[in-house]
């Protein structure tokens, strides 16, 4: 799961450096909205809504843009239809891929995602071929000059945490979603900074990847994913060392 989590690492920092275009935050809303839709305008009532809310602050989005969001979602009447799709299959190397989505049109939107699947050298599956893969779990990063680790340790397993790894760069915190709330609550009290904190779709088993050539399809791939304006989320199984990931982004 380390270089999982550390390219989304990568693509945290990239996503706050981007939101000044604007991208980020419109997926954002989008999300914003529809969990507004679905279950009412309070976050103290709607979980979805608070993930939401919480993942719009990390890539720093203002707060009236928050606020406007959440008003379009609860207001109904007139408003495009959303829907949520995932979107399974494989990049290089039998590397298992899940892309969430959040579209208004699935004709136009399937045949574009299968498109980028095959232009990486990776192939789009039928639905389940690849979820039964992953656990949703909470998922909390800390860079590691961040806390000291022994601490860490204490602070997240009595607040819920189920696993803890070093990576090098940052810590690793799982647990079960039931936990979630109650240890980001536990980090924050403890005004302990985190790089990532979301319900996350985590693999059961990492697929190694050692070739530099085969790293690049597969990062390439998730990029183009992650670019597409319906894809929320992406997640992988593959486990790249960061020495890899360095000679792909030096490249």
């Amino acid at each position: 799961m380390s270089g999982h989590s550390h390219w989304a690492g990568i693509k945290h920092k990239k996503a706050a450096n981007d939101a000044k275009r604007g991208k980020v935050w419109s997926k954002i809303a989008r999300i914003i909205i529809v969990a507004a839709k679905n279950g009412g305008p309070d976050p103290g009532q709607n979980l979805a809504l608070r993930y939401a809310i919480d993942k719009a602050k990390q890539a720093n989005m203002p707060k009236d843009t928050i606020e406007k969001a959440v008003k379009k979602g609860a207001g109904g009447g007139d408003m495009i239809a959303f829907v949520g799709v995932v979107y399974e299959g494989y990049a290089h190397g039998g590397v298992a891929i899940m892309a969430e989505a959040l579209t208004d049109n699935r004709n136009r939107t399937a045949p574009e995602i299968r498109k980028i699947f095959e232009h990486h050298g990776g192939s789009l599956g039928s639905t389940g071929c690849v979820s039964y893969m992953f656990t949703k779990k909470g998922l909390i990063t800390v860079l590691t000059k961040d806390a000291n680790e022994d601490d860490l340790m204490e602070l997240a397993l009595s607040a819920g945490a189920e696993d803890i790894q070093n990576t090098g760069e940052v810590y690793e915190i799982t647990c079960e979603q039931s936990a979630y709330e109650g240890l980001k609550k536990a980090l924050d009290d403890k005004q302990i900074p985190t790089q990532i904190s979301e319900i996350s779709m985590i693999p059961q088993n990492s697929i190694p990847i050692t070739n530099a050539e085969s790293a690049r399809k597969i990062l390439s791939l998730i990029d183009e994913l992650e670019e597409h304006d319906d894809i929320q989320n992406v997640y992988s199984n593959f486990d790249i060392p960061d020495d890899i990931i360095a000679k792909v982004q030096q490249a």
